[in-house]
């Protein structure tokens, strides 16, 4: 399989050692649902796993959960965990197993497929403190005055081969790093290791002092250790490459003497409407506000394989709500194209997939063989639902009326006989609240 590495910025071949290939995908900060942009990254790695194993190669998966209190390199009274437990007045340790529980909901919702381990950072705290030593050992860390330990950024002689963002070229007060400038060799040096201070929550004792791991540690001493020094897709959203892939980078790199990746993957920033998701637009889109509209949650997993995984999307809720369309439209169909389990490649399909995971060109070649003659479409479906994940061979549930429905559904189409439109679009809206969808055509009223 190919796929775009972001370090060398071309397609680069995955390669396995031994009939095992080794991927990282950075996980959640536990303290808020996961949104529909996030949940796309997540899928990302679920769908580079699927295609590796349709190759008859083992994949094994390891994603974090940070669960330590830290989203960058602010000042501790910004920590995430600790401002959303005071607002919820429950523990830090509740917030996080609270929404811990509720990511892996939405990841089985989407039919992402479990990981291999999911550490918590949590608990792998003396595997950070102990990768810390070590880099300090090694000369590319040192103990700051204020009883913090930093990475000693001009060591690492390749730093920003990832993104492109050089040493010599980043002004003091860059994104995430840009406090205790005065207690820092360099003011792009970052923290691997932060001191107490007045915090009181979430703090551990150390080697230098009572205090909790800077954002970037934790994923390279849980990828280093799990998957014995060496990663071979690194999966990740587009936000992560710089500073956190890139600080990444330089720890494990720094700790093992060569490359600790072979390959960089990330997926591109998810729009809504138009927009940016954030509170402050009012457009932060979660699973279940899908699934509160009587949306199956895997059309939003059909809207991401529509768009190429390194393209910027626009997802709206017209194209969640085709994409619904055409998820019950294929089930229907693969249920009057027999009942047979048997798969059948198809060239095409199995290119695209492995050519950088063309979920594009899948998706139009689907809808080429739905149309066509060909007497084996279920089984060409059912090849390439091993990847995609749409449960196509699931069956429509069939709903029966209630006698409300059905005496609301006869006074509609009476209303409509006697052309009384106004009264018609009423009980429309009310069949609509009951869940059911109404469409009028040339023979009359259909209701699904």
């Amino acid at each position: 399989m190919k796929l775009y590495d972001t370090k060398s910025r071309q397609l680069k071949e995955t390669t396995a050692t031994d009939g095992l290939l080794t991927m990282y995908c950075c996980g959640p900060t536990v303290y808020r649902d996961a949104h529909v942009g996030n949940l796309r990254t997540f899928l990302l790695a679920d769908l580079i796993s699927r295609v590796i194993s349709l190759t008859g190669v083992k994949v094994r998966l390891i994603q974090n959960i940070t669960d330590v209190g830290h989203m960058s390199e602010d000042f501790a009274g910004d920590d995430k965990i600790l401002s959303q437990a005071s607002i919820e007045k429950v523990s830090p340790l509740e917030i996080a197993r609270k929404y811990e529980e509720k990511f892996h909901h939405d990841l089985s919702l989407l039919n992402i497929g479990i990981a291999d381990s999911y550490p918590r950072a949590s608990e792998s705290i003396d595997l950070m403190q102990s990768m810390i030593a070590d880099l300090i050992e090694k000369g590319f860390a040192y103990v700051g005055d204020d009883k913090s330990v930093y990475f000693d950024a001009q060591k690492f002689e390749s730093y920003g081969e990832i993104s492109g963002n050089r040493l010599d070229s980043l002004k003091p007060g860059h994104r995430y790093e840009y406090h205790n400038d005065g207690v820092k060799k360099f003011h792009a040096d970052w923290a691997l290791w932060k001191a107490a201070g007045e915090r009181s929550e979430m703090i551990w004792g150390s080697p230098w002092g009572p205090g909790y791991p800077g954002w970037h540690i934790e994923c390279s001493a849980m990828s280093m250790k799990i998957l014995n020094q060496h990663v071979d897709v690194h999966v990740g959203g587009i936000d992560l490459r710089f500073p956190h892939h890139e600080n990444e980078r330089a720890q494990s790199n720094a700790v093992i003497g060569h490359e600790a990746v072979d390959l960089w993957v990330h997926g591109e920033h998810l729009l809504f409407e138009g927009k940016k998701m954030s509170k402050s637009s009012g457009n932060v889109v979660l699973v279940s506000d899908i699934m509160a509209r009587g949306i199956d949650p895997l059309a939003l997993r059909l809207c991401f394989l529509e768009n190429r995984y390194r393209s910027q999307m626009d997802l709206t809720w017209n194209s969640i709500n085709a994409a619904d369309e055409t998820i019950k439209r294929w089930r229907t169909k693969m249920s009057t194209w027999g009942q047979s389990s048997a798969v059948t490649i198809d060239s095409e399909i199995e290119s695209a997939f492995e050519n950088d995971l063309d979920t594009p060109k899948v998706i139009l070649r689907l809808r080429e063989i739905e149309k066509s003659n060909l007497e084996n479409k279920r089984e060409l479906f059912l090849y390439a639902d091993q990847v995609l994940g749409l449960y196509l061979d699931r069956p429509i549930a069939a709903r029966e009326l209630t006698e409300q429905m059905q005496a609301l559904l006869d006074d509609r189409m009476k209303a409509r006989s006697e052309k009384r439109w106004a009264d018609s679009d009423a009980l429309r809206l009310q069949l609509e609240d009951l869940g059911l969808q109404i469409k009028d055509t040339a023979d009359g009223q259909s209701w699904s």
